[in-house]
């Protein structure tokens, strides 16, 4: 045995244990480095355009189904990484609001099978095309499930980005200019997750101590210290941000800051007046030259910007293959769900008068499943190592 205090062998672990090896059952296993958060977002909002694009119940299910098995594949055990179901909570909830202003205020929509009839209420002569109560068809009801479950979809997407990508990791990847911005969204983003993980701490240890911790008499006992905590979180960030100079900028001449504002505003204004050309027809020949023009010019200013924050990057996050193959996957899926929206109108919207089961469409279908693609390129999310399993004791 080596002599010494704190004697190590040959393998270069302490005394009485071995160095971990991928051979040794039980031992951590290499993981790859996690992919670049923009290809999260790009593959989560892409698939969320798709649902735009259909009102057909069964691709949006199939969207549905598909962010939610990537999301459980792929998802890390971090607390930012729990919010998806609170995302999906909020989609449930506004699916229901949307059935019950359906019902409630009624819709244009000629129906023939009545469900009931409420009572209804008289409006004045400025509120015509407003009708509280009355008849309630099922042609209502179901355009209301397709409109809110289009909604709810597009909820559920970026609840799966918000799982998938690392808010502290996306925040590098923004160019200097959107640094500021950036930093007030992800702690919106981060704080999010710790708000729902406050409000579970407390209700269980109310049920712990035999106490209620629903209704209402619940909901105020829970909330208040939640509250209480996220305002002494805020202020530590504060104060911990203004330590380390968060919001200080460097001295850049005027007219570089003069440029900067006119690149940037006349390069919004550019993008706007081209998507407004490409979607009419009397704009279509000028639409896409001002378009490209507008980004040119917005990206220069966006460029020019950064010199007021410059900062380094501790290893940065690359973009390589796997995250082409991810973000590449999502847009696959938008840009076959447009191609079917114009091509099979019917198949992807269809229609409640007359009253007819939606069918599934099968090539659309095959394009949704194409967003399954990041649960077998992307890493596996990176989990503690069991007790013991690093470290086995030698015979003596």
């Amino acid at each position: 045995m080596a002599g010494g205090r704190g004697g190590t062998r040959s393998g270069g672990g302490p005394e009485g244990a071995v160095a971990p090896h991928p051979a040794v059952p039980g031992t951590v296993r290499a993981v790859r480095d996690p992919l670049h958060p923009g290809a999260w977002w790009v593959w989560a909002l892409a698939l969320g355009t798709a649902a735009t694009r259909t009102t057909n119940p069964l691709l949006l299910a199939l969207l549905i189904a598909t962010s939610a098995y990537v999301v459980a594949t792929c998802r890390p055990d971090a607390p930012w990484a729990r919010s998806y179901g609170a995302f999906v909570k909020l989609a449930l909830a506004v699916l229901v609001i949307r059935l019950f202003f359906a019902v409630a205020l009624g819709s244009p929509i000629p129906g023939t099978h009545v469900l009931v009839t409420l009572p209804e209420v008289a409006l004045p002569d400025w509120a015509q095309g407003i009708r509280l109560g009355g008849r309630v068809t099922a042609e209502t009801l179901v355009r209301a499930l397709y409109e809110g479950l289009k909604l709810a979809t597009l909820l559920i997407c970026v609840g799966a980005a918000n799982s998938l990508a690392n808010p502290a990791r996306l925040l590098k990847s923004l160019p200097g200019a959107l640094y500021e911005m950036g930093v007030a969204v992800v702690v919106a983003l981060t704080y999010a997750p710790h708000l729902i993980a406050d409000v579970q701490r407390l209700r269980a240890a109310r049920r712990l101590r035999g106490r209620p911790d629903r209704g209402l008499r619940g909901l105020v006992q829970v909330g208040l210290p939640v509250l209480e905590g996220a305002l002494e979180r805020s202020v530590a960030l504060a104060a911990a941000m203004d330590a380390r100079g968060y919001g200080r900028t460097a001295d850049v001449p005027l007219r570089v800051r003069r440029t900067t504002a006119a690149l940037t505003l006349g390069g919004l204004l550019g993008v706007c007046a081209g998507t407004y050309g490409l979607l009419t027809a009397a704009g279509a020949t000028y639409g896409l030259p001002v378009l490209l023009a507008g980004l040119a010019a917005a990206l220069a200013g966006l460029r020019l910007g950064g010199r007021r924050s410059p900062r380094t990057r501790y290893r940065p996050d690359r973009w390589g293959a796997r995250a082409w193959l991810v973000a590449g996957s999502g847009a696959a899926v938008a840009a076959l769900l447009t191609l079917a929206a114009s091509r099979e109108p019917a198949a992807l919207n269809p229609g409640v008068v007359p009253l007819v089961a939606p069918a599934l469409p099968l090539w659309p279908a095959a394009a949704v499943l194409i967003g399954l693609l990041p649960a077998f390129v992307s890493p596996a999310p990176r989990k503690p190592a069991p007790r013991g399993a690093a470290a086995r004791k030698e015979p003596s």
